[in-house]
């Protein structure tokens, strides 16, 4: 990845590995593109390391046809080289990223082509369009729509917003009386028959609309058992433990049927009895660390790959390794101040770590939620099997501790057990 060529425009609603290797990376050739009605969810930190890049900041409440303009105004009066590619790598942020990109006369992507990354329904009915198999689902408004679905497809079932991501409001709902509670009117809802099997994720870069290659992911535990307290983890799977399908077809068949010209493609599908069903597909970089996972089990530098595609380059894709390689988020049990947390130099030396980052310190204010990506810190983790992997991860998980003393409890002054929630 050359740091000469054109600039690009790229999103930064969160602090991420990809943002901070962009950062570094790209020094004169990248602008950062913020949303001030976000403004608390980029730390003093995150804004500290990133000072020496310029930024546009898209102001709240004023319409995005004026906020392109000025932006367009500022590009050409105060920048060296003015972006002429974009890349948003977040999940939420689609629709108003890409819209404004195109306001800017920038590469992005088609309101319909939004609709299918961000609207599950829709994207179902896309991959159904394709040939592809799915889980049967439907839009619902309330919890009889639900209960009629589950007349035919039966329980368990998996309810979710169409917009969802990290299966925040997602649910597994195992008959009538897990219905109490959700309010449908809130958001628009679908529900989906729950599927067996074994679930897979699959990441791929797209040039010039051809899949160059396909990298797939094991799963430990569902993302669903994930936001219920299971292991949260991802294994890039670089060896002959890939799912017996050819995974860069199928990335194509999407991409071909999305229109899509370039990018980064994120994919969830299951194998049952032998047979693919499509789950969902994002059109942007993994979340958590799957996106790193690749590169340590390839041995490649992906995420100047990335950034190539996203510049309207061809990456070299030449691969050094073939092994296993996962991250693993460490648990951020519940809200309050952290006490107590196991140091990155301890994790440092667990036979199979070769990374750890922890995002919180003793005495940091943290809040945990309902979400995939809910995490005090990171490890990644390389074997020579998937098993190894996953046996490592659990020895991490057997030694790591946080205590988080709870805001209740700092109020009233009331001690903790003094065990640390682990």
């Amino acid at each position: 990845m050359s740091e000469d060529g054109p600039a690009l425009l790229m999103v930064d609603d969160r602090a991420s590995t990809f943002t901070r290797y962009a950062a570094r990376a790209l020094a004169g050739r990248l602008v950062l593109l913020r949303f001030a009605a976000l403004r608390r969810d980029l730390s003093d930190d995150h804004l500290r390391h990133t000072a020496h890049l310029p930024a546009f900041w898209v102001r709240e409440g004023v319409p995005l046809e004026e906020e392109a303009l000025r932006y367009t105004a500022w590009a050409e009066a105060a920048l060296p080289v003015p972006p002429s590619r974009f890349c948003n790598p977040s999940e939420p942020r689609q629709a108003v990223a890409q819209r404004f990109a195109a306001l800017a006369g920038l590469p992005h992507l088609t309101e319909q082509q939004v609709t299918w990354a961000r609207d599950k329904a829709a994207m179902k009915d896309l991959f159904r369009e394709l040939g592809l198999r799915t889980a049967s689902y439907a839009r619902v408004g309330a919890a009889a729509d639900v209960e009629r679905f589950a007349a035919v497809h039966g329980w368990p079932l998996v309810l979710k917003p169409v917009d969802s991501f990290a299966c925040v409001d997602t649910f597994r709902l195992t008959d009538p009386s897990s219905l109490g509670g959700i309010d449908f009117g809130s958001r628009d809802w679908m529900v989906e028959e729950h599927l067996g099997g074994t679930e897979w994720e699959v990441c791929g870069l797209v040039h010039d609309g051809e899949v160059l290659d396909a990298w797939p992911s094991a799963m430990p535990c569902r993302p669903l058992d994930i936001v219920d307290g299971a292991m949260n983890a991802n294994i890039s799977v670089g060896t002959d433990e890939a799912p017996p399908v050819d995974l860069r077809a199928l990335l194509q068949t999407v991409a071909t049927g999305m229109g899509l010209d370039h990018g980064y493609l994120h994919m969830e599908f299951f194998l049952v009895d032998g047979r693919l069903h499509a789950g969902e597909i994002g059109v942007r970089l993994a979340g958590c660390e799957i996106t790193a996972n690749h590169g340590h089990a390839y041995g490649f530098d992906v995420f100047g790959a990335t950034l190539d595609v996203y510049r309207g380059r061809r990456p070299s894709l030449r691969y050094g390794e073939r092994r296993c390689a996962g991250d693993l988020l460490l648990p951020l049990p519940g809200s309050g101040t952290v006490r107590r947390i196991t140091p990155r130099e301890e994790l440092l030396r667990i036979p199979g770590v070769v990374d750890a980052v922890l995002k919180v310190a003793v005495g940091d204010a943290v809040a945990a939620r309902r979400a995939s990506h809910n995490a005090s810190g990171y490890v990644h983790v390389t074997g020579t099997s998937i098993g190894e992997v996953e046996q490592c991860m659990r020895s991490v998980l057997d030694a790591f501790t946080i205590d988080v003393v709870p805001a209740a409890a700092q109020r009233t002054g009331a001690a903790t057990n003094g065990e640390p929630t682990q």
